[in-house]
């Protein structure tokens, strides 16, 4: 719980002419009561807001409102502000080792660190401090977490490479799948997803980045840092996603492939092998992936049949 004047303080903003409701919870506008916060991004969110029972409304500075409405707390960013509110209030786990998790001997886990039930984690895994490892989650030998890493149920991290050398005769054999998998600080993995060790190198995942749920990523893959990837993209050995980049849902990458810093990838989209995408802010989109204005070019063209 927190009154008013404590939130201002936690958003560094002005609480004067607001009143000093306390406040327990984030909420959605239908769902608020007076011990709640919402927020407001435009005029049409901010009439729903107001009609709420909420005790504080949130609202961009940027939107012409009523400055002596006493239940509204004027802010740059209205959403993210919420964000930082619903982290404060947010309960705080218990540092916990769930008795049914398997932990090698031999592995090292700092301080204030939570393995869920049913967990593997292998030999020489070091898991960084207040970093949270959801249920039936195998961590394999060797793969470093840094701190405060979120891993939700059923992720797989290090697995090897589907890497093969071919012989004469048509059939695979394996290439060594014996590196490095290393995952930086504030990195957040959804459920059921996998990250490959790298082949011979490492494979590494940079600090804040975050994955959704049913991703992939193989062998040798370098994320950089703040990087977005939604729900069952793929990326295949060997390629690289800079620093800010945003991929899409469903989103296909060949191997040794770049995806430049701040690029956006929409959903569905197909990066080929070996290509390289650049351009902070460009959208891409389509399969092969081409920038936005001549994708949408090409479709219109396709509709008329030219």
């Amino acid at each position: 719980m927190a009154k008013t004047h404590e939130i201002a303080e936690w958003l560094d903003v002005p609480a004067e002419g607001v009143a000093d409701a306390e406040i327990e919870r984030v909420a959605a506008p239908e769902s608020a009561g007076p011990d709640a916060v919402v927020f407001a991004t435009s005029a049409a969110a901010l009439t729903d807001a107001l009609a709420s029972t909420a005790g504080l409304v949130l609202v961009n500075t940027k939107i012409a409102a009523d400055k002596n409405n006493s239940r509204m707390l004027r802010v740059p960013d209205a959403r993210l502000a919420f964000a930082i509110v619903a982290d404060r209030l947010r309960p705080r786990e218990v540092a916990e080792i769930d008795p049914t998790a398997s932990v090698a001997d031999t592995a090292t886990i700092a301080e204030g660190v939570s393995i869920g039930p049913g967990s593997v984690i292998g030999r020489g895994v070091c898991v960084g401090r207040e970093s949270r490892i959801g249920a039936r989650v195998v961590i394999e030998d060797g793969v470093v977490l840094g701190e405060r890493v979120q891993v939700q149920a059923g992720v797989v991290l290090g697995a090897r490479g589907f890497g093969y050398a071919r012989r004469p005769d048509g059939s695979y054999l394996l290439f060594p799948q014996q590196g490095a998998l290393v995952i930086e600080d504030d990195v957040e993995i959804g459920a059921n997803s996998t990250i490959d060790r790298g082949a011979l190198g490492e494979t590494r995942i940079g600090a804040g980045t975050k994955i959704d749920n049913l991703v992939h990523i193989g062998h040798n893959v370098r994320l950089g840092r703040n990087v977005i990837i939604a729900a069952q993209t793929g990326i295949s050995g060997s390629s690289v996603v800079e620093d800010g980049a945003i991929l899409g849902g469903q989103v296909g990458m060949g191997e040794h492939a770049i995806v430049g810093p701040g690029v956006i990838l929409g959903g569905g989209a197909g990066v080929l092998s070996n290509k390289k995408l650049y351009g902070a802010g460009q959208v891409f989109w389509g399969r092969p992936a081409r920038p936005l204005k001549q994708y949408l070019r090409d479709l219109a063209r396709l509709s008329r049949g030219n």
